[in-house]
Formats: C-alpha cells, structure tokens, sequence
C-alpha cells in the first residue's frame, strides 16, 4: 500500500455569528484528500480529513511542510509490521524536523492529514473507524449510541431572547436533552436574563444548560459569574479564562463547586499535562474537551487519554469540542463521555450523517467504512471535487 497523491483545498464555514471572543464571519477551514493504490470497486480508496471550527484553514503549513514530508517518505515509513497502513508512523513523518512547543496552526495541519489517514486505514480494512479504534487502541467493543448535547445560543446582529428561546426550543424537538449556549460577549445581567430564558425552555433544570465564555474572562469576572450562576446547578461552566491560564483555573475551582469544562484551545499532550497538573481540574466532575482535529489529531488524543489514565481520570470525563463525525467515531470506540454537536451552524463539515437522529439525547453510529463522510451528501461534494 502507498499513498499516491494528496489534494489539499479550503472550505468556508463562515457565518454572521459570534461568541465572547471572536466572530465567525471570515471562519474557514482546511480539507484534504490522501488517495492510495488500493482499489476497490473500481476506484482507489481515498481518506479525507478537516479542521473543526475554531481555527482557519492551514493551507501553508500543510502545502510547504507537512504533506511533502508525507508524499517523500519511503512507502514502508508509513506502515506497519504487517504493511498495514499506520497512521502513528505517518504521524512521525510529518513532524519531522518540527522542533518542540509552539504548537499553533502547526497541530491543525497535522490534525487534517491525521484524520484523512485514519480514515483511509479503516477504510483498507473495510470497517467502520469506530471498529477499527476499538480493536486496535480500545477493548474491541464500542458504545452503540453517543450522547450529544445542542450547542448555539451565540451572540448574532438583531438575535432577541425570543429568537434565542425558539432556538433552544427547536434543539430540544431534536432530541437534545442538554444544550449550551454562549455568555461573555454582553455585560452579567444580560447574560444572566439570557441564561434565565433558556432554563424556561428546559423546565427550569439547570443540569441541562451548559454555558461558554470562550476564555474571556480575567479572574474577578470569572468568580463574579461563578457566584452568579452556581445557584443554577447548570451542567458546566467552560473556557472561564485564556486557555493557558492554568492558575485561573485552579482558583476558579476553588471557589465554583460546579462542573468546569476547558481544553478544546489544548492542543497537545504537554498542554494537555499541564491543565491536569496545575488547572485544578476535579476529576469526579470536571470535564475535558480536548479536540482530536485541531490537536495533531487521534494520534496525539491518544496520548493525552493515556495520560489522563495514568492520573486518574476516567475517559467518561472527556468531552471532545468539534460536534462533527469524526470525533463522534472516537467517542464510541473509546469510551467517551460524549460529543459536542451544532445543529444549525459550521456547515458543511459540522453535524453527523444525513438522516441520522437523536433519541433521548444520544446518536447512533453508521456503518460505512472510515469515518463516512461520503453519507454527508453536501460536504462528500465538496471532498470529492478534491481529486475528481
């Protein structure tokens, strides 16, 4: 087996929405293409891969660095004892000559290729990626159904509590049990008679409202919210402050008895080491949200789960941010508390396979081979014009 050619493009997801931090109004991101000289039903087997929202496309990185170290390597660089494709040697391969830290858009690109790779490797054995993890980095079994929560709620031109209320309501019709929504971008009383109108759509149950600052808080605003909202008992508190700002967290753990989620600006095993060891991260509660694509991809995910093993954390207790197929095959080979999704928003690469369905919460998995991008009609257009 070798790989025979890589196609690389951008595709926008942009939107006129916006969260604490940032607007999504410019936001695209990178796909890719890895074509082999496997060949079935007449036509060779090709992998594709994708950032997640959040961070732009990596064009240049993946152009002048990371996909010629791909395409040069000696074919058996990229496979395994038994010549199987290995995406974990791919993985040494493409960060070659890459001196450590300073991760950035570096783990993007290598995350898109990484994703594209696995999703070839489970397509050579012809199963579905979730088999294909469990067997080979799980217990052989899987989780049948993913539970999934509704994230929306932004901040958008002329959005009333109306709007913001039909939109939580219409999750809900889904069959989303929990949604999340974004505080941060208005000042606290704003927010707080925001969040006020989306626990009316949820019967007043705080354990089903998760709330998203995206890392804009200093450390008084962080408490200053904390106090305001811990008498909600909402289901986490996320991203309080600047991702890196491990002692903020820690103090906010201290004084915020309910559940904190952050990680999903981590992307890498030292980062992800360094939340664990000075973040003040609660393992019986808190929640991890680490994201495979945007962090060296599933290669590098492994690594932070073994990690996260070896302190004590249960994989139950990670969340991955993203809300796209991908990550929902992870979660169920590997155990995973769940997955983010987004409903109306990051289209075409966010979401899950058309005609798929949410029931009491959770989602189920397909069974085409790889991760079945090919069953997302818009975005498998957009993939296949890659190398048509």
């Amino acid at each position: 087996m070798r790989i025979t050619a890589v196609h690389e493009g951008v595709v926008p997801i942009s939107s006129a929405i916006r969260n604490a931090w940032i607007d999504f109004t410019t936001m695209d991101c990178s796909v890719v293409a890895v074509v082999s000289d496997v060949v079935r039903d007449g036509r060779p087997l090709v992998g594709y891969g994708f950032n997640s929202n959040g961070r732009y496309s990596a064009g240049e990185i993946l152009r002048r660095r990371v996909l010629p170290r791909l395409l040069d390597a000696e074919p058996g660089a990229l496979l395994d004892e038994a010549g199987r494709l290995d995406p974990g040697r791919a993985w040494q391969v493409m960060m070659r000559n890459e001196k450590p830290g300073g991760h950035g858009e570096r783990s993007v690109a290598v995350g898109v290729v990484d994703m594209a790779l696995f999703d070839l490797a489970a397509k050579i054995e012809d199963v579905p990626l979730h088999r294909y993890l469990a067997d080979r980095h799980g217990d052989g079994t899987h989780d049948d159904t993913v539970f999934v929560y509704a994230a929306g709620g932004y901040y958008a031109p002329g959005r009333t509590h109306a709007d913001l209320r039909d939109e939580m309501r219409g999750f809900l019709d889904q069959g989303y049990e929990v949604v999340k929504m974004k505080i941060g971008g208005a000042d606290l009383a704003e927010d707080l008679r925001r969040i006020e109108t989306v626990l009316e759509v949820v019967g007043g149950d705080g354990s089903r409202l998760a709330v998203d600052v995206n890392g804009r808080f200093d450390l008084a605003t962080a408490l200053e919210y904390g106090r305001a909202i811990e008498p909600y008992g909402l289901f986490w508190y996320e991203e309080v402050g600047d991702p890196l700002d491990y002692r903020l967290n820690a103090v906010l753990a201290e004084h915020y008895p309910g559940p904190i989620a952050t990680g999903e600006n981590l992307f890498s095993l030292q980062d992800a080491r360094n939340l664990v060891r000075h973040g003040g991260m609660r393992p019986d509660r808190d929640v991890i949200q680490v994201d495979p694509a945007l962090s060296y991809g599933l290669t590098e995910y492994l690594r932070v789960l073994e990690m996260l093993r070896d302190h004590g954390w249960s994989t139950r207790r990670c969340v991955p941010h993203g809300g796209h197929q991908f990550s929902l095959h992870i979660a169920a080979a590997l155990k995973l508390g769940g997955n983010e999704s987004y409903p109306g928003e990051f289209r075409p690469t966010g979401g899950f396979a058309d005609g798929a369905r949410v029931e009491g919460g959770r989602i189920g998995l397909t069974d085409a081979p790889g991760i079945g991008l090919e069953l997302k009609a818009e975005f498998y257009r957009v993939l296949r014009a890659l190398h048509s």
